[in-house]
């Protein structure tokens, strides 16, 4: 949204917000009101790249560009380079010297988790390397899946990681925790790299976490100049447009 307003603020354009939460009652109610209101545009915000917004949008009449949600077909998409954000993470990793570097992350019907997962595994086989003995661990996005992911990695296993790559900040600060209270320090006996750059998890933790940022902001702003675009009557091809990420370097690698 910051990145949204950003790009239309100086064009004097105002900016409505309406939260559906996946729900095609109220999403009707903000498309009758949006059109009664005679908007110039719409942009749909969502959560999940696998999933649709709970309307036909392309009725409407008015330009319409999608961010991090399955798109109409022939239309204008933004999201994020997942699997190249789970290849980067790897390769800092392995750039900082480990060789077991286990994969950690969200539930199995996400499928952002699939495609950092093909990063990560690309990052390794570039490398050279394989996963370690548990591979990866597709659980919850929560401290908890990274505890339980440090227990599977060390209980009993003759070669633990010397790194961990996280689906996301959470985890990975349950990565952490659970190496401190088993005496592994980080990043000195094993590093750990999450995903999101939530600055709350992210900052907070002890060390701070290495991240993945995947530029949401960037990606609102290009979201909101196309759309101005083609609002003034530019015609933009239609397709998906997978910004990258970068890592933000902190403590924890």
């Amino acid at each position: 949204m910051a990145g949204v307003t950003s790009a239309l603020f100086d064009r004097g354009v105002s900016v409505f917000l309406c939260s559906t939460e996946d729900n095609p009652i109220p999403t009707q109610r903000y498309m009758d009101a949006v059109i009664d209101k005679r908007v110039d545009g719409i942009i749909a915000a969502g959560k999940r790249t696998d999933r649709q917004v709970p309307a036909e949008l392309s009725s409407l009449g008015v330009p319409v560009v999608y961010t991090i949600v399955q798109p109409e077909p022939n239309s204008v998409c933004f999201t994020v380079d997942d699997e190249g954000g789970g290849r980067m993470a790897t390769e800092l990793l392995i750039a900082k010297g480990r060789r077991r570097i286990a994969h950690v992350t969200g539930p199995a019907n996400f499928r952002v988790v699939h495609e950092r997962a093909l990063g990560y595994k690309s990052a390794l086989a570039s490398a050279g390397l394989v996963e370690p003995e548990i591979g990866t661990i597709m659980d919850d996005w929560a401290e908890r899946a990274g505890r339980d992911a440090v227990r599977l990695h060390f209980d009993g296993v003759v070669a633990p990681p010397d790194g961990f790559v996280c689906g996301n900040d959470q985890i990975a600060r349950g990565v952490v925790d659970a190496l401190a209270l088993r005496g592994v320090r980080v990043p000195e006996d094993v590093s750990v790299i999450g995903y999101d750059n939530w600055h709350y998890y992210a900052e907070e933790a002890s060390p701070p976490l290495t991240t993945v940022d995947m530029n949401l902001e960037q990606l609102g702003r290009l979201a909101g100049e196309t759309l101005l675009q083609m609002i003034d009557g530019h015609v933009v091809e239609p397709g998906t447009r997978r910004l990258p990420c970068h890592v933000v370097e902190r403590g924890s690698a």
